[in-house]
């Protein structure tokens, strides 16, 4: 149906919420892509299939949703309105889910979740510690909704924020709104929201695009994709309020063709929007049109990059322009142009909604609202976090991640995708917000967190990003082009023990110049990890040159693999799991490694009981 008013809007909205009371039990599963890997389609599929066996689908509500965050507990059950959270759960879990709790009221505890610190079953999602520190302004709509029925945005005030702008607000008071609030560019530069559409709108020009970054490159961030795969309309609906607040007609959704789920549920969420008359020509009776289109990417790292991108959009090489031009005065086919990533746009509806002061409560002085974080590497809870502007560091990986697995200690956190740094552990009481991570080397990025232990080699780090960063360099510029080279040489050549003095201050010096020189912020953040593992565990850069030594055991070069006498109790595991027979002894007498056949793949530590192998 086609809505032309607010009134209409709300009436829709009412009569949904009504429908919905019907169901005495709502069974959300998280359908995002990280769940469908451990088969939630297939529990989507036998829920159904179940509840109409037992003669339970008319009081059962049963629904795919958007991404629930807890990605390594998957698939997630939630069985409302009591709040029961059911993780791991596989198809033959089902029957009993229905008879036992649904039915029964009971609670099944072999799918609860256990908090790895007290070890006690948690029953209820609301009281899981994962979730509860948390502050879910953006993924909160995500459990309730199927991101490829517009009805459910709807039942949960979704476009009521374009229907105010639209209809009791004008174009720069939209503007002035989003910049009393503070909000800004989640993507990575943290740039003043507010200030960016003002520019654009002000630039000289008949024709205007806003364009929504959805090239999330970073490795082990996925906020973007599961924002755009599980709760696509709140996106649209940024995106449109954007495209009022700046004059432009026409807009684009960037988003990396290995994001499938997001490119089909983006897709489908424009289909719906068309038929509801919130996308096309005259917007609610007011006589705004705006259209959108979506453009895949190749998986470019380079294409995250506003000028990159633009030009990929246009057909070309995806390649930066010097910063001097400006996208939002010459940007998409030299017009103005406004970029924003996923998780700017979907913030603006609340901000229209709620108003400026409520989105300026939160957070700290120069970062306001919250931050989601894909929080991954070394910690025992996996997944995506929201959180405050400014929450410390600790709180967030010992307080909703449950902390680094084993009892391990923890090493760094490693910030802000390849081009981040890695924040040491002695600064974990660090607030997290814009400001404070560039003062540690560091940056927000697009919100990448990966935890690291005691057992990580830092120099190995510098050199796995550089590694990455080298291929994804578009070539433009030589400080970028040359420059990542040279430094990922002199690091292999540290770790492979033919290191030699001077090596780390000419890293230093290297560094300096590419940040310094490069055309694009790829080239210039691009030595963070480098520098930031320098400034802070400069003493492992020492030992892997002057030492030959890699005091975390990582660097197959630098290490060799000893049994020890005292522990080793003859059991032979060792033996039997070494894939290159490099370990010989009799039963229940100490073992030896012969070190011309090891390859030090570590797997003889690994199944060693009494851990009496050890890298030296």
């Amino acid at each position: 149906m086609r809505i032309e008013s607010i009134q209409e809007l709300e009436k829709l909205r009412k009569t949904l919420l009504n429908e919905m009371k019907k169901a005495k039990t709502r069974i959300r599963i998280c359908a995002g892509t990280g769940c469908r890997a451990c088969g939630a389609q297939e529990v989507i599929d036998a829920f159904r299939k179940e509840a109409e066996k037992q003669g339970l689908d008319l009081g059962v509500e049963i629904k795919g949703t958007g991404c629930h965050g807890f990605c390594e507990r998957g698939t997630l059950v939630v069985i409302q309105p009591k709040g029961i959270l059911y993780q791991t759960v596989k198809p033959e879990d089902v029957p009993e889910i229905l008879s036992a709790t649904v039915e029964g009221g009971e609670i099944i505890d072999r799918l609860l979740y256990v908090d790895p610190v007290s070890q006690e079953k948690i029953t209820y999602e609301k009281d899981i510690p994962f979730y509860k520190k948390q502050k879910r302004l953006l993924l909160g709509m995500n459990p309730d909704i199927d991101p490829t029925d517009i009805m459910d945005y709807i039942a949960c005030g979704g476009y009521s924020a374009l229907g105010k702008a639209l209809t009791q607000m004008t174009a720069e008071e939209v503007v002035a709104e989003v910049k009393t609030s503070g909000l800004r560019g989640r993507g990575g530069g943290g740039f003043p929201t507010g200030t960016k559409w003002e520019t654009c709108r002000d630039a000289p020009g008949d024709l205007r695009y806003v364009i929504c970054n959805a090239d999330e490159g970073d490795p082990g961030a996925y906020m973007d994709r599961s924002l755009l795969e599980g709760n696509p309309h709140s996106v649209l609906e940024g995106m449109i309020i954007g495209a009022y607040a700046i004059g432009a007609n026409e807009g684009y959704i960037y988003v990396r063709n290995e994001y499938p789920l997001a490119v089909e549920n983006a897709r489908k969420a424009i289909e719906e929007a068309k038929e509801c008359g919130f996308l096309g020509e005259d917007i609610f009776s007011t006589g705004f049109e705006f259209d959108v289109k979506i453009a895949r990417g190749g998986g470019a790292f380079i294409c995250g990059e506003s000028s990159a991108l633009m030009t990929s959009l246009e057909g070309k090489p995806g390649r930066p322009k010097a910063k001097y031009i400006h996208t939002v005065k010459k940007g998409l086919w030299e017009r103005p142009t406004n970029l924003n990533n996923v998780e700017t746009w979907a913030n603006v509806p609340l901000i229209i909604n709620n108003g400026s002061q409520w989105y300026r409560a939160t957070g700290t002085e120069g970062s306001k609202g919250t931050k989601i974080f894909s929080l991954v590497g070394k910690i025992n809870n996996t997944g995506l976090v929201e959180v405050p502007m400014g929450m410390p560091l600790r709180e967030i990986v010992y307080g909703i991640g449950g902390g680094v697995p084993g009892g391990k200690k923890l090493k760094a956190v490693q910030t802000g995708g390849p081009s981040g740094g890695c924040v040491p552990e002695d600064l974990i009481d660090m607030p997290v917000d814009f400001d404070q991570l560039t003062k540690a080397g560091s940056m927000m990025g697009s919100g990448g967190m990966i935890i690291m232990d005691e057992n990580t080699c830092m120099v190995d780090v510098a050199r796995y990003f550089l590694n990455f960063l080298k291929d994804e360099s578009c070539g433009k510029c030589l400080p970028c082009r040359e420059g990542i080279k040279r430094m990922l040489e002199i690091l292999n050549r540290i770790c492979e023990g033919r290191g030699v003095e001077g090596d780390v201050a000419l890293l230093g010096e290297i560094a300096q110049t590419v940040q310094e020189t490069s055309l694009c912020a790829l080239g210039g953040s691009a030595p963070n990890p480098l520098l930031t593992t320098l400034k802070y565990f400069g003493d492992e850069y020492v030992a892997h040159v002057r030492d030959k030594k890699c005091p975390a055991g990582i660097c197959k070069d630098l290490i060799a693999y000893a049994i020890s006498e005292e522990k080793c109790n003859g059991c032979g595991a060792c033996a039997k799991a070494c894939p290159s027979k490099a370990i010989r002894g009799e039963k229940k007498k100490t073992h030896v490694i012969d070190h011309d056949l090891c390859t030090k793949c570590g797997i003889c530590a690994e199944t060693c009981r009494k851990q009496a192998i050890a890298a030296a």
